[in-house]
């Protein structure tokens, strides 16, 4: 080795200088820093190596300086030099000469002075572990933490931060350390061994360090409480959640447990919702003269607690309990605030956490009035509805016949089922209405859209169709007159209506069939309703061929009447759109496919109720967008043993054969009592038949529920009672048979008309 050449200081330049100035040796880093090799160098003076001569001459007489030196590139280099004074081993006089670039001590200078204010600064935790993740410095104990050793150097986190909190923090230290990766804003609670309470959430970042031959040295983190916005963040996460769940039903008791299921565990632990009885039924709740308010525990979340109430009805609130919000004095944290909405109350929320977790503070209060109020608006609104709800169902059930009817033509039972969406109930409606001559007229229909509106709209319609079926229409001729009067309807609907979203009665449907038990014959028409479905005595079904006219309220185009033969025993379904929209995209001959299965499958012939409850629920599991109506008729045909007729011709002497095969048959009915009655009726609605209309003259009787007297005549001159003077002779035929009978009217047929009056099988006593 080149005895002029010194070993290497870490990477510094060096120099050995003799008592004369003489560089006697030099080092491998200071060939390389200034470009000349030591044979160059050594024996020769230090001062030649001075770019500026005397000047920096006279700067070697310190200790330490900055100087200019020559290269064998012949660019000058500033170094930063120190002059270590040496003894000889024979008491000669040496020095060793340290030199490294000027830039370069610069940024040493910084870099300690960067790592000495960061260690001194208290707004950044920094700590400097080895590679055990023992703590060799930190500028903690410069921190307002509670719990710390006064000396931390030695210590792992284990030795003063709780098990838990020191094993996830050492996990991502040691990843750090053994993968290289840095860590970017890790959160972690940090509590101490002396802190029973919630401790600090800390935000860290580590990096592993190196030295410069690649080994390890440990890794450093850096700290920062984040506590407040952590808190902050989570108090605005529970706000938003609070917000959007309460808002998302019109259910009092589910926007209750949805505002509890957010409570806990985002304010604490276990979470109580009380609501005021009035809430439920939609009635505006009042604090009573006491000062009372009756409430009911709605929704709870969390774990039960040994005081906790069960569900149902609470003790009253107290005003000063409803007026402002209170945390607990005593026992486990608490929290409670009331509910209120346009100023009155409607009930309180109470939050409670674990001891552990520490009491609640005024921030925590403050939130939890917030979601409070919000809570308490959604509650009004679903109290609004829920009134608003009752209400329109109320008078749509109000507006339809009882769900289970027997005339002797047909047995009936129905089911309702409204929609179960925010908009209400909407325009389904069905009729069962008892017409002349046995016969019944099974209707269903359908408004388009929901709430009140639709179901006074649908209300309108059904008025109108029981008044046009008292005329004893045919089917088509009714739906022509109901279209027409929806038209009318249209046009004298204003535009303020409109503006408000009243149904419009041109968005309905009907289906109106007529059903014979004399003759087994039904006749139907609907206006732009899907058909009735028959189903056989043997099980089979199908949809009676009926052709659908136009919605009503088109005009203008006709609808038509389809007649077909029943047979005893069969059953008829009427229903509306919302039974069959449920197949795959809402496909209605898909809806209609199942209708039909369902119907076939249904035990008719028992429990007619039953069954359609079983068929609604069957085709309804999905959740319905729309009312559903079912109407199921089991139809009762009038043997011929319960009827009687005769033909006559427009001969006054004929009446009273009439009469006499008329005792003859009610005799054999065992309706003697009816004898008198009806041979009175008979005589009168016969002679003005022979008198005004002629032949031939039919007349009927039917034994039903009542007794049916029938006159058909080839007039379609309607006849009409009117009050007689004491001078007529006539004018009293049509008020004695009012007087005689219970009801009484006519109708039109296609080869005239038929006057029709009916009595009751047990008449009452004379005199009454």
């Amino acid at each position: 080795m080149d005895s002029r050449r010194l070993p290497n200081i870490d990477g510094v330049a060096a120099a050995l200088v003799d008592g004369d100035g003489r560089v006697v040796g030099w080092t491998a880093a200071a060939e390389h820093l200034l470009g000349l090799p030591a044979a160059q160098v050594t024996g020769r003076p230090a001062a030649d190596l001075l770019a500026d001569g005397a000047a920096d001459a006279a700067a070697l007489g310190r200790r330490t300086g900055e100087v200019r030196l020559r290269t064998g590139g012949g660019v000058p280099l500033e170094v930063a030099y120190q002059v270590l004074p040496l003894a000889g081993e024979h008491g000669e006089v040496r020095a060793l000469v340290l030199a490294t670039p000027a830039d370069t001590v610069t940024r040493w200078r910084q870099d300690e002075a960067f790592t000495r204010e960061l260690f001194l600064q208290d707004r950044i935790g920094l700590a400097f572990f080895d590679t055990d993740l023992r703590l060799l410095r930190t500028n903690t104990h410069l921190l307002p933490y509670t719990g710390l050793p006064t000396d931390l150097a030695g210590h792992r986190l284990g030795d003063f931060l709780q098990p838990q909190d020191a094993e996830a923090t050492e996990e991502i230290l040691r990843n750090v350390l053994t993968t290289g990766e840095p860590l970017v804003r890790a959160t972690l609670p940090i509590r101490t061994l002396d802190d029973p309470g919630p401790g600090v959430m800390m935000e860290i970042q580590a990096f592993r360090l190196q030295a410069p031959d690649g080994s390890l040295i440990g890794v450093t983190a850096l700290f920062g409480d984040v506590t407040e916005l952590h808190r902050y963040r989570r108090r605005a996460d529970v706000l938003h959640r609070a917000t959007a769940a309460v808002g998302g039903s019109l259910s009092v008791a589910g926007t209750a447990e949805d505002l509890a299921g957010v409570l806990v565990p985002g304010l604490g632990t276990r979470a109580e919702v009380d609501i005021a009885e009035a809430v439920f039924t939609g009635d505006e709740p009042a604090v009573g003269a006491d000062g009372l308010l009756r409430v009911r525990r709605t929704a709870t979340a969390g774990p039960p607690g040994p005081d906790d109430r069960p569900l149902g009805p609470l003790g009253p609130l107290d005003r000063a309990e409803l007026g402002r919000p209170a945390a607990a004095a005593d026992g486990p944290p608490a929290m409670s605030a009331p509910l209120h909405a346009r100023g009155g109350p409607l009930g309180r929320v109470t939050v409670r956490r674990d001891p552990d977790q520490g009491p609640y503070e005024a921030e925590d209060l403050e939130l939890l009035r917030e979601i409070a109020a919000r809570a308490a608006l959604a509650l009004d609104n679903a109290r609004r509805y829920t009134r608003e709800h009752r209400a329109a169902v109320g008078l749509q059930r109000s507006l339809l016949p009882p769900a289970e009817t027997a005339v002797p033509a047909a047995t009936t039972a129905s089911v309702y089922r409204p929609t179960d969406t925010a908009t209400g109930v909407g325009g389904d409606w069905f009729d069962v209405i008892p017409l002349s001559g046995a016969r019944v007229a099974l209707v269903a229909g359908d408004v388009v859209g929901h709430g009140l509106q639709a179901s006074a709209t649908m209300g309108r319609l059904r008025t109108a169709v029981r008044t046009l079926a008292d005329l004893d229409l045919e089917p088509d001729e009714l739906l022509v007159h109901l279209d027409d009067l929806v038209s009318q309807l249209v046009v004298e609907g204003s535009e303020e209506e409109r503006e408000r979203g009243v149904a419009d009665p041109s968005g309905a449907t009907c289906v109106y069939a007529v059903y014979d038990p004399v003759s087994g014959i039904c006749q139907a028409a609907s206006a732009g309703h899907p058909p009735p479905a028959l189903v056989h005595p043997d099980g089979r079904v199908e949809y009676l061929p009926v052709n659908p006219g136009p919605p009503l309220g088109v005009g203008g185009l006709p609808f038509e009447t389809v007649e077909c033969a029943l047979r005893a025993g069969s059953v008829l379904a009427l229903y509306t759109d919302g039974l069959i929209e449920g197949g795959a995209g809402g496909d209605l001959d898909e809806g209609m496919d199942q209708l039909a299965a369902r119907l076939g499958e249904a035990d008719l012939g028992g429990d007619l109720a039953a069954a359609g409850r079983a068929i609604v629920a069957e085709m309804s599991t999905a959740g319905l967008s729309d009312d559903v109506t079912l109407l199921l008729a089991r139809l009762h045909p009038v043997p011929p043993s319960d009827t009687a007729a005769w033909t006559i011709g427009a001969d006054p002497s004929a009446v009273a054969g009439v009469r006499e095969a008329a005792t003859r048959t009610l005799e054999e009915w065992g309706l003697d009592a009816l004898v008198f009655t009806t041979e009175l009726v008979l005589s009168e609605l016969v002679t003005n038949a022979i008198r005004y209309a002629g032949g031939p003259v039919m007349v009927r009787l039917i034994r039903s529920s009542v007794l049916t007297c029938e006159v058909s005549d080839p007039s379609a001159t309607q006849p009409r009672m009117r009050r007689a003077r004491l001078t007529d002779e006539g004018g009293r035929g049509l008020y004695l048979v009012a007087q005689l009978t219970e009801r009484w009217g006519s109708r039109y047929t296609r080869n005239g008309k038929t006057i029709w009056a009916e009595q009751p099988l047990d008449p009452p006593p004379l005199g009454r």
